[in-house]
C-alpha cells in the first residue's frame, strides 16, 4: 500500500477541513529535506547552521510570495458610515477592491491619486500655527478631528454617480465626456490607501456596500501559511543553496554564478507551473476572440 491507503483516504474524505493540503509541503519540511540533501560531508555545503537555513527559507519564502506563489488573499466586510477599512495584519499591497452586488458579481472600484488624509495641524483662531503646548508644531488629533480634506471627499457625491446612466440619457451624452480620465468615469467608486494609519478610505457611494478586498501576503504570517507548492519546491532549494554560498567565504565566484542561474531556471519553471494554463481554456477564449462584432 502506497502512502494514500484506504485508512488515509477514509480519514481525509470525512475530514471537514485540510482538503487539498497535499499539494503543499510544509517549510519546515523543506528546511529538513535541505540539511538532509544539501548539507555534510562531500558535498557543496559541509556545515551550515539550521537557525542560517531557516533564516534564508523564510526569505526566499517571502520573495517567491510575491510575484511566483499564488499568496492572492481576501477579506469581505460591509463598509460601515465611517467609509473606511482596517487594512489586515499581514497586507504587503493590494491587488484588487471590488464591490459586490445582489447577483455576487465584483464591481472594480478605482484607486484615485487626486486626495488623501493628511494630519490636520493645530492653529489659533488667527491661523497661526499653535505653539501653546510646546516649541514643536501640534497635529489635531485625528481621533476626534478629521482632515478637511477626508471630511470633504467622505461627504461628496462622485460627479459619475450624478449623471443619468440610462440607456436613453445617456445617448444625450455622446461626446461631451471627451478628454475625460477613464480611471474617474465610472460609477463604481474610488478609494485611497492611508498608509500611515493602515486604513482603505472609501468615496460615500459605497456607504453600506459589501466590499472584497484581494491582497498580497508574504506568506509567514502564520504557522499554517508557511507552506510551498510542490510544482515550487525545487526553486526553494536553488534559492535557499544561492543565499549560502553566495555568503560563505572562500567560496569561487563561478560557483556562485552557477547557483545563480540554477535559482532563476527554478524560479522560471516553478512560475510556468503555477500559471496553470490549460489549452482547451486558452483555445476557448481564441474562439471568442474570433467573433465579428456588430454595431
Amino acid at each position: 500500500m502506497g502512502l494514500l491507503d484506504n485508512q488515509t483516504q477514509g480519514t481525509y474524505y470525512n475530514a471537514s477541513s485540510g482538503h487539498g493540503e497535499y499539494q503543499f509541503t510544509p517549510l519546515v519540511e523543506i528546511i529538513n529535506n535541505f540539511m538532509i540533501v544539501y548539507v555534510g560531508e562531500e558535498k557543496m555545503i559541509q556545515k551550515v547552521k539550521r537557525t542560517d537555513v531557516a533564516f534564508y527559507a523564510q526569505r526566499a519564502l517571502q520573495e517567491l510570495s510575491f510575484d511566483t506563489f499564488k499568496s492572492v488573499k481576501s477579506q469581505e466586510i460591509e463598509i460601515p458610515p465611517s467609509l473606511t477599512m482596517i487594512l489586515p495584519q499581514d497586507y504587503v499591497n493590494y491587488v484588487k477592491l471590488s464591490w459586490i452586488d445582489t447577483a455576487g458579481i465584483k464591481h472594480v472600484i478605482y484607486p484615485t491619486s487626486k486626495t488623501s488624509n493628511p494630519f490636520a495641524i493645530l492653529q489659533d483662531t488667527d491661523g497661526n500655527y499653535d505653539f501653546s503646548t510646546g516649541v514643536n508644531l501640534q497635529e489635531q488629533d485625528p481621533t476626534t478631528h478629521e482632515s478637511d480634506t477626508w471630511a470633504n471627499y467622505s461627504s461628496a457625491q462622485p460627479l459619475d454617480n450624478q449623471l443619468d446612466y440610462d440607456s436613453n440619457r445617456y445617448a444625450e451624452l455622446a461626446g461631451k465626456r471627451y478628454g475625460l480620465d477613464p480611471q474617474h468615469s465610472q460609477a463604481n467608486g474610488s478609494f485611497f490607501i492611508d498608509e500611515q494609519n493602515g486604513k482603505i478610505h472609501f468615496s460615500s457611494n459605497i456607504n453600506g456596500k459589501t466590499i472584497v478586498l484581494e491582497y498580497i501576503s508574504d506568506s509567514l504570517g502564520t504557522d499554517g501559511e508557511m507552506r510551498v507548492h510542490k510544482f515550487a519546491e525545487e526553486a526553494m532549494y536553488k534559492w535557499i543553496m544561492h543565499s549560502i554560498v553566495s555568503t560563505k567565504a572562500m567560496i569561487p565566484e563561478y560557483v556562485v554564478a552557477r547557483y545563480k542561474k540554477e535559482k532563476r531556471a527554478a524560479i522560471r519553471q516553478a512560475k510556468l507551473r503555477l500559471s496553470n494554463i490549460k489549452l482547451e481554456e486558452i483555445t476557448q477564449i481564441l474562439r471568442g476572440k474570433s467573433k465579428h462584432i456588430k454595431h
